[in-house]
C-alpha cells in the first residue's frame, strides 16, 4: 500500500525554464571554497603514492635551496678572513658545493614537473570520466533545460581549468610551504632582530591577498558562466547553420555572438586586471621589506653584531621567504579560477539522477506488448498539467496512432511509456505489470525508436545500423537496409556500408539519414515500436516503399505512431486525437471520418486547397 501511495504521489519533475538555458540570473559567489577543495581532494587523494614521491623530491630540492644562501654567506666571509686575505681553498669548496646543488636543483625541478604532469592528467581523466558517466545517468528533463554547449563547456573548459590549477599550483604549494618554514628557521638562526624587522610587511601581504581574492572569486565564477553561454551560442549556431542562412540571419547571429563575446571579454578583463594588481603591489611591498632589512642589517654590522656574509645570506633567505608568499598569493588566484570550474563540474555531478529501479524490479523478458494507460496525468510542474487523466488500451500487435496539434501531449505519451519521465498520477501497465516494476534497462530495450530528429554517430554506415544490435552480421545489416529502402543509396557510395559518416551524418540528406534510422530499428527487431514522424523527411515515392517495410516490421508488434500527415496512419488499428492533454476522439480512420468531428476537420484541412468534389472522392476512397 505504501508503495502504491508513493507511486501516485511522486516527486514533481524539475520545471522547464522558459526560454531555455541561456537565461541566467545574478551571478552567485562560490558556494563553499573549502568544501569544493575538499571534494577535489577526493580525486587528488587517489594519487597519494605519486604525490608522496613528488613531495620527497620537493623536500630535497627545498633543502638545497635553503643551503645555497648559507653557503653564499660563508663564501663571502671567506674573502674577508685572515686580515683581508682570501681563503681560496675554502672558497673553491663552497663553489663546488654550490655548483652541485644548483645542478641537483634543476634536475629535481624537472622531475617534479614531469611527474606532476602525469598526476594532473590522471586526476583530470578521472574527473572527466565521472562527469561523463553522470551525464549518462541523468534524466531527459535535465537535458531539456540546458544547452548542449553549456554542458560541453563543463566537460572541456571547466575540467581543463581544473587541470591547469592542479598542475600549476600543487608543486608550488608544497614547495612554497617547505621553503617558507625553512627560510624562517634560518632567518631566526642568523638574526632574530633582522627576522622581526622583515616581518613588518607580512600583514600587508595577507590584507592585499584577501582584498583581491574577494573580488576575483566573483569575477572568475562569472567568467566561467559567460564562457558556457558563448559555447552554447556557438554550438546552437553551428548546429542550425542551414536555418540561419535560409532566413538570412547571419548578421543577427554575429551580433548576438558579439554581445556574448563582449560580456565574456569584459568580465575576463576585470578578472585579469584585479588578479594582475597582486604581483606589482607585492613587489613594492617586498622591496620595502628589503630596504628595512638592509638598514637594520647595516646598523648591526657597524656595531659588530653580524657579519657581511650573514647579512647577504639573510637577504637571500628573506627573498626566499617572501617569494613563496607571492607565489601562494598567485596560486590563490589560480585556485579561485579552478574552484569556479570545479563548482560547475560538481554542480552537474550533484544533479539528481533518474530514480533507482525498485528493489524488487524484474527484467522484462519476452515482452508481448499489451499496454494500458490507467488514468495517467503528468506535468513538468504540478500546476501546469501536460496530460490529464489519459486512459486507453493497446492490445498486442496493434498499431496506435496519436494525432493532434503541436504541444497537445503526443510525444509525452511515448516519453512516459519509455520512462523518460514518470507519471504524476495513475499508472502505465505493460503485459499486466506496472512499468515501474521493470528495470529501466530491460524496459527500454523492448522499444525501437524512429524519431523525427534522427541522429547518426561518427563512424561507418554499418556501425550506425548496428547501433541497436552490435553483434549483427553483415548479411543482417544489408537485409535491414534493404527492407528500409536504404540499400540503394548506400551501394552508390564509394565505400558502401564502410563509408565513414561525419557527426550526425552531415554528408547525407535528411531523408537518407531517416532511412538509416529506420534500418537501425529494423535490425534490432524490438517488441514495441515508437515512430515519431518517422517518414516526415522522406519523399512521397520513398514513403510508399517505407510504409510497406514498416507494415512488415509492425506485424505482431505493438506500435505507437505520431504523425501529422494523416494519410500515413489511416491503416492504424486505433487513432487517438489528443488536444490539450486529453483524448478527445479515438477509433479507426473510417469510424472517425463518420463521426465528422475533430479528426474529420483535421483531415480535410490537409486538403483545403483541393476542390470540394475531389475532397469527397478522397474521403470515400480512403474509407
Amino acid at each position: 500500500m505504501a508503495r502504491e501511495q508513493q507511486r501516485n504521489n511522486p516527486a514533481t519533475p524539475p520545471p522547464l525554464r522558459p526560454g531555455g538555458a541561456h537565461r541566467r540570473g545574478p551571478v552567485v559567489k562560490p558556494k563553499n571554497f573549502t568544501g569544493t577543495l575538499k571534494r577535489l581532494w577526493d580525486y587528488i587523494g587517489k594519487e597519494r603514492s605519486m604525490l608522496t614521491l613528488i613531495f620527497i623530491f620537493i623536500l630535497v630540492d627545498s633543502v638545497l635551496m635553503l643551503l645555497n644562501p648559507f653557503l653564499i654567506g660563508k663564501a663571502i666571509d671567506a674573502m674577508s678572513l685572515n686580515h683581508g686575505k682570501v681563503n681560496f681553498g675554502f672558497l673553491e669548496v663552497m663553489i663546488m658545493i654550490l655548483t652541485t646543488a644548483y645542478i641537483a636543483d634543476a634536475l629535481l625541478t624537472w622531475l617534479q614537473g614531469w611527474l606532476m604532469a602525469g598526476v594532473a592528467g590522471r586526476i583530470v581523466k578521472s574527473l572527466r570520466d565521472s562527469l561523463f558517466k553522470k551525464l549518462q545517468r541523468l534524466p531527459i528533463a535535465f537535458f531539456d533545460t540546458r544547452s548542449h554547449g553549456e554542458l560541453m563547456s563543463r566537460l572541456s573548459n571547466d575540467v581543463d581549468n581544473i587541470s591547469n590549477t592542479i598542475s600549476q599550483s600543487m608543486t608550488q604549494l608544497m614547495s612554497g610551504v617547505v621553503v617558507i618554514v625553512g627560510s624562517l628557521v634560518m632567518m631566526i638562526v642568523l638574526s632574530p632582530i633582522l627576522t622581526a624587522a622583515s616581518m613588518v610587511t607580512i600583514p600587508l601581504v595577507f590584507l592585499l591577498t584577501k582584498m583581491i581574492a574577494k573580488r576575483t572569486s566573483v569575477l572568475f565564477k562569472q567568467q566561467q558562466i559567460e564562457l558556457g553561454s558563448l559555447n552554447g551560442h556557438i554550438e546552437e549556431t553551428i548546429s542550425g547553420i542551414e536555418v540561419v542562412k535560409a532566413f538570412n540571419h547571419e548578421d543577427k547571429v554575429i551580433e548576438e555572438f558579439e554581445q556574448v563575446n563582449t560580456r565574456l571579454r569584459k568580465v575576463g578583463l576585470k578578472a585579469q586586471i584585479w588578479s594582475g594588481f597582486l604581483m606589482p603591489i607585492m613587489n613594492v611591498i617586498n622591496n620595502l621589506g628589503l630596504a628595512i632589512v638592509a638598514i637594520v642589517g647595516g646598523i648591526l654590522a657597524v656595531k659588530g653584531h653580524i657579519t657581511v656574509g650573514a647579512i647577504a645570506s639573510f637577504i637571500t633567505y628573506s627573498r626566499q621567504f617572501v617569494r613563496p608568499l607571492n607565489d601562494l598569493a598567485n596560486i590563490f588566484n589560480i585556485l579561485q579560477s579552478g574552484v569556479a570550474g570545479s563548482e560547475r563540474v560538481f554542480e552537474t555531478i550533484d544533479e539528481q539522477e533518474e530514480p533507482a529501479d525498485e528493489k524488487d524490479a524484474v527484467s522484462l523478458e519476452r515482452p508481448q506488448g499489451h499496454v494500458v494507460f490507467d488514468n495517467v496525468s503528468f506535468g513538468y510542474r504540478a500546476d501546469v498539467p501536460i496530460l490529464k487523466n489519459v486512459s486507453f488500451e493497446a492490445n498486442v500487435g496493434r498499431s496506435i496512432a496519436l494525432v493532434g496539434p503541436t504541444g497537445a501531449g503526443k510525444t509525452t505519451v511515448v516519453n512516459l511509456l519509455t520512462r523518460f519521465y514518470d507519471v504524476t498520477s495513475g499508472r502505465i501497465r505493460l503485459d499486466g505489470r506496472d512499468i515501474r516494476d521493470y528495470t529501466r534497462d530491460s524496459l527500454r530495450r523492448s522499444f525501437g525508436f524512429v524519431l523525427q530528429d534522427t541522429y547518426l554517430f561518427s563512424g561507418t554506415i554499418k556501425e550506425n545500423i548496428k547501433y541497436g544490435k552490435p553483434d549483427a552480421t553483415d548479411d543482417e545489416v544489408k537485409h535491414a537496409a534493404q527492407m528500409a529502402g536504404a540499400a540503394g543509396f548506400i551501394n552508390r557510395l564509394p565505400q558502401g556500408y564502410d563509408t565513414v559518416l561525419t557527426e550526425n551524418g552531415g554528408s547525407l540528406s535528411q531523408g537518407e539519414r531517416q532511412l538509416l534510422a529506420i534500418a537501425r530499428v529494423m535490425l534490432a527487431k524490438p517488441a514495441l515500436l515508437i515512430l515519431d514522424e518517422a517518414t516526415s523527411s522522406i519523399d512521397t515515392r520513398t514513403e510508399l516503399h517505407i510504409q510497406k517495410a514498416l507494415l512488415t516490421l509492425m506485424e505482431n508488434r505493438t506500435s505507437f505512431i505520431i504523425a501529422h500527415r494523416l494519410n500515413t496512419i489511416r491503416d492504424a488499428d486505433l487513432i487517438m486525437v489528443i488536444d490539450k492533454g486529453q483524448i478527445i476522439e479515438k477509433g479507426s480512420h473510417a469510424e472517425l471520418m463518420k463521426q465528422q468531428g475533430r479528426y474529420y476537420q483535421m483531415f480535410f484541412n490537409q486538403f483545403k486547397n483541393v476542390e470540394p468534389g475531389y475532397q469527397q472522392q478522397i474521403a470515400e476512397n480512403i474509407r
